[in-house]
């Protein structure tokens, strides 16, 4: 008789069990996560009824795996682009949610008498929500194209950004058990420098990778390389001092630049979900319902501080952020809940030995509970909103609408602002690139040429030719790369005020390029022969060389744009924070909607539902502001702009179901909503809409207009516009920042 492994049958009761749950599950439409977690705690050792598992520790590893394909495939949701365009919104909201969650987190752990290191990951674990969770619900609640739902996804781009950095910083503080304030800040500019790195080396190395060999790649290659890649990132990672989870991400959020991006989130589904219900299932399997009765208190606690303290810290950053009471709940209530990354949190603090074994179970079922609430919550968020408008004074209502518009309102950003910026990229880039190749000089490259040299000597000089003629590009950009904006210009011309910190800005970038020049020198030469080196050799060498140098760089430079824009897009990760409710969405033309065959002159969609559609797509080509006598067709896909209750009426006539992602823009969409304050200088002060040409100009629309706190939505062309005024366009976002001069 053939023996079966232990693991063999370990696996078949987890998916056995899994299976049937998740049915169970599906049927209640209840979110299949749940599921997974109850058959691991009916399988589990903490519940005798049912048969158990007995290889514990190849279960673990196999749910290390599980945390790993979970990681990369957020990654691959992530993508650095979408940290770009989350906008301030988002950044404010999240980090001010973020910062007072893990407050309330450590002091409830304090309060309760719990450890230091309990009470820090405690802090954590409700600091997260669910990004899984909220876009099933969603997606099931059919909410996606309302205006609250970008804001949502916005922030939860900041949240998965800050839960990576949280893994970090809680395994240093957990380890040292105390807040050393240098250490704090060495593991974070480690981190910092680490992300900087790849994302630099990743998004101009790999997107050239795949273009490559993109004739070769099937579907079973794409999976098995971009398997490779991540697993070996998680290698790099775990060696560079950082954990397995923390490179799954990384390489996931390298990939998703890429154009093979979907096709490899598409392949690696079946994957990510089979390994992902083994890591929920090993997540159900550490519950202990002791436990949980022991401590049903402190589990009640913390399910009231996750609802409340979400709902409130999410909306009064909403609020303070600019966006309006009413979306600004919504979203709160939306993230009130905690999910996948509090198990990857609460597992860490197992895996380092140094949390109790209680908080692991107890965060399980924080989570359960604020999972089941989730959909109740988004439901609950309108009405919530009218019985506090009711009960708010009127006084204080109208003054959040005048902030929200106030702090929405665009203006001219300063020249300062635009040069510091360029000065921080050009000098962070490089001297991270520039580092990077030090490191790696001293620690690899120089071992490796002494190994196969007899004198020690010309090691050093090998390996400082080699490593000069890698940074040279990098040293020229830290010192001569101009800023192309006309900022720059402005500046110097006013000698008075701007001269003198411009020069000092340039001394900065020379003197950070002659300390790196001198570091590596000074590893392998006395400070006599490093200062010859460089006043005989290096400047000399830069001078002759400057055009090559230049040129070089500017392939350089051209290849890392390349990459980064390489990516299709479809609609799936912008956000449009307008007032109103008044927001972008897309919708795809169903082949049995009425609109099929009529002209928008025809249609009226303006005078009959308040909508303008701003840009039609028909296969690959686009209509930007479509003319009155465009033609819709079936499989179109349309981009209007209405409020939520005009879209959700719209939505009908346009589609059986909504489409993936619609009330997002696509990354290299060319339409924006700007709102532009009117000021007496701009040409078009005192003329009507039809006469300031606006449309001609930025190929776009007047969709809005405020005057006086009154607010005009779709304003009549012959509506003068006056000095004071906020006029909303819908048009091409590059037109509309170089006619009204926003950076």
């Amino acid at each position: 008789m053939n023996h079966v492994p232990q693991l063999i049958v370990d696996l078949a009761l987890i998916l056995g069990a899994a299976g049937i749950t998740t049915l169970i599950f599906r049927r209640l439409k209840q979110p299949l996560v749940l599921g997974y977690i109850l058959a691991g705690l009916l399988v589990g050792p903490n519940f005798p009824l049912f048969p158990t598992i007995l290889d514990l520790e190849s279960i673990r590893i196999w749910a290390e795996i599980g945390v790993i394909f979970l990681l990369f495939n957020l990654g691959l949701e992530f993508s650095f682009k979408k940290l770009m365009v989350v906008g301030s919104t988002a950044a404010v909201t999240g980090l001010f949610e973020i910062v007072f969650m893990l407050l309330c987190g450590y002091t409830a752990g304090r309060i309760m008498g719990w450890s230091f290191t309990d009470s820090l990951f405690l802090g954590g674990i409700i600091a997260i929500s669910s990004t899984t969770i909220i876009i099933r619900a969603f997606d099931e609640l059919r909410v996606k194209t309302q205006q609250f739902t970008s804001v949502v996804m916005g922030i939860l781009v900041i949240e998965d950004l800050a839960a990576v950095l949280l893994m970090v910083l809680l395994s240093t503080m957990a380890i040292s058990q105390q807040f050393a304030g240098v250490e704090m800040l060495v593991s974070v500019g480690k981190l910092l420098f680490f992300l900087i790195l790849w994302f630099l080396g990743g998004i101009f190395l790999f997107p050239s990778f795949l273009r490559t060999f993109k004739k070769l790649f099937n579907d079973e290659t794409i999976l098995i390389t971009s398997i490779a890649l991540c697993f070996l990132m998680v290698v790099i990672a775990t060696k560079a001092g950082f954990s397995a989870a923390l490179g799954a991400f990384i390489m996931g959020s390298m990939l998703a630049e890429t154009t093979q991006a979907e096709k490899i989130e598409h392949l690696l589904k079946s994957v990510k979900e089979l390994f992902g219900a083994i890591f929920f299932v090993s997540v159900g399997m550490l519950i202990d319902p002791q436990v949980l009765v022991q401590y049903a208190l402190p589990l009640a606690l913390l399910v009231l501080i996750v609802i409340i303290g979400k709902t409130v810290f999410v909306t009064t950053g909403a609020l303070i952020a600019g966006q309006s009471l009413r979306t600004s709940i919504q979203a709160g209530m939306s993230l009130s809940q905690i999910g996948e990354f509090s198990f990857i949190i609460a597992n860490l603090g197992l895996s380092l030995g140094v949390v109790s074994k209680f908080l692991y179970p107890i965060a399980v079922g924080v989570s359960v509970i604020t999972t089941f609430t989730t959909p109740y919550m988004i439901k609950a968020a309108v009405p919530f909103y009218g019985w506090v408008k009711r009960k708010m004074p009127e006084r204080w209502y109208h003054s959040l609408n005048r902030y929200s518009n106030t702090t929405q309102t665009i203006n001219a950003s300063s020249h300062w602002d635009e040069v510091l910026k360029d000065y921080a990229q050009v000098i962070v880039t490089n001297s991270v690139v520039i580092v990077a190749l030090l490191l790696i000089a001293s620690n690899f490259l120089f071992p490796i040429v002494q190994q196969r040299m007899l004198d020690p000597i010309w090691g050093g000089i090998i390996t400082t030719v080699l490593t000069l003629l890698t940074m040279a590009p990098f040293l020229w950009a830290l010192i001569f790369k101009r800023s192309k904006r006309s900022s720059y210009k402005a500046l110097w011309v006013d000698r008075k005020f701007n001269r003198g910190p411009l020069v000092l800005l340039e001394l900065l970038r020379v003197s950070l390029a002659l300390l790196y020049a001198s570091l590596l020198l000074n590893t392998f030469f006395s400070i006599e022969v490093a200062t010859t080196i460089t006043a005989l050799i290096i400047i000399p060498s830069f001078v002759l060389f400057y055009r090559k140098l230049q040129q070089f760089y500017h392939r350089i430079e051209l290849r890392f744009i390349q990459n980064f824009h390489s990516r299709e897009q479809d609609g799936k990760s912008k956000y449009i924070l307008p007032p109103w409710n008044a927001h972008l969405a897309f919708f795809d033309i169903s082949p049995d909607s009425p609109l099929v065959g009529k002209s928008l002159l025809h249609l009226k969609l303006r005078e009959k539902y308040g909508i303008n559609v701003v840009m039609i797509e028909r296969g690959s080509r686009r209509i930007l502001l479509p003319n009155q006598h465009q033609v819709l067709f079936p499989s179109d896909r349309i981009e209007v702009i209405g409020t939520d209750e005009q879209l959700s009426v719209f939505r009908s006539l346009v589609e059986s179901t909504p489409a993936n992602g619609e009330n997002f823009l696509a990354e290299d969409n060319p339409i924006a909503l700007e709102h532009i304050k009117v000021l007496n200088a701009h040409p078009f002060t005192g003329q009507t809409i039809r006469e300031s040409r606006i449309r001609e100009y930025t190929n776009g629309l007047i969709v809005g207009l405020e005057r006086n706190g009154q607010r005009i939505l779709n304003p009549d062309s012959t509506e003068v516009i006056k000095p004071g005024d906020v006029i909303w366009i819908a048009g091409d976002k590059k037109l509309i920042k170089q006619i009204f001069h926003i950076s």
